[in-house]
């Protein structure tokens, strides 16, 4: 795999559709390779329970090769399927237009993969969603978290099927990671043409709109057309009004920027927007 590369985790749930898309998009607007992964994780990959105490001393040693056996063939099986997807995501890419994506199948843990991987990845796609995820709403799984934690790569995580952006929304706190993102807005090819709506929630002062403002004229002098709005209130409330409100397209944010015990407290607002949007969200590091 190449450097600055475009990579997409796919697997075999409902949002792979979405993620196959959106990556296809990324990868012709900044002119960088699309790669799909799909990781098959042995620990899931393995039946559930040891069953070898239920069996009898006479039988034990002939139920246990069966067992191996089943155990052998089922991760066969789930190799050729995650091919399979594999190849209809190589497919459904060409179709939108991306010249040459390539596919990587590997065994594993999806984070120590993707830990592996960093170094390589300019973007990373993933639902926020897996197959589990699939029957449980907009619940976010435990895997996209770690790997929104561990990674210092942007991740763009998908909701739904793709709707190519118009608009683009960032909340802006003017900490250090939404001025970077500023930056990344102002000089990153995927945002060329688009809106972009600065958002600020919190006190209307002074302070605030020289941040804001700030913000509003880098991205003018990249040739944007900015709207700047401070709005006082809850985060999560402020920022989905908003969204519905303007019908963004793409919101981009900052991703957990409190400590693990303040957020097994008061929950993270990282977690909370990803479960409410409809639409897809650009976490910067």
């Amino acid at each position: 795999m190449t450097k600055n590369t475009v990579l997409a985790c796919i697997d075999g749930s409902l949002s792979s559709t979405g993620v196959c898309d959106y990556a296809a998009w990324a990868s012709l607007a900044l002119d960088a390779p699309l790669v799909f992964i799909h990781v098959l994780d042995q620990q899931h990959a393995q039946p559930r329970g040891d069953l070898s105490g239920n069996i009898g001393l006479g039988s034990r040693e002939h139920l246990l090769d069966e067992l191996a056996e089943l155990d052998e063939k089922r991760g066969r099986l789930m190799r050729e399927q995650g091919r399979l997807m594999l190849e209809a995501a190589v497919e459904r890419a060409r179709a939108d237009g991306v010249p040459e994506p390539l596919s990587r199948q590997r065994n594993g843990d999806l984070v120590e993969t993707l830990n592996e991987l960093e170094h390589e990845i300019r973007l990373l796609v993933i639902g926020r969603q897996g197959e589990v995820g699939d029957s449980v709403g907009q619940h976010v799984g435990s895997h996209l978290e770690s790997v929104i934690r561990t990674m210092h790569r942007p991740i763009l995580v998908t909701a739904g099927e793709f709707r190519k952006p118009a608009s683009v929304m960032l909340a802006f706190d003017n900490s250090a990671t939404t001025r970077k993102g500023v930056e990344m807005l102002a000089d990153s090819p995927l945002f060329v043409g688009l809106p972009i709506h600065l958002v600020m929630v919190g006190a209307d002062t002074n302070d605030a709109w020289e941040a804001i403002n700030a913000a509003k004229n880098r991205l003018e002098k990249a040739g944007f057309e900015v709207h700047v709005n401070i709005k006082a209130g809850e985060v999560e409330k402020v920022l989905m009004d908003y969204e519905q409100e303007h019908d963004i397209d793409l919101l981009v944010m900052g991703a957990y920027g409190h400590s693990r015990i303040r957020q097994f407290f008061v929950g993270s607002t990282t977690t909370n927007i990803l479960q409410k949007t409809s639409r897809p969200v650009l976490l910067l590091r």
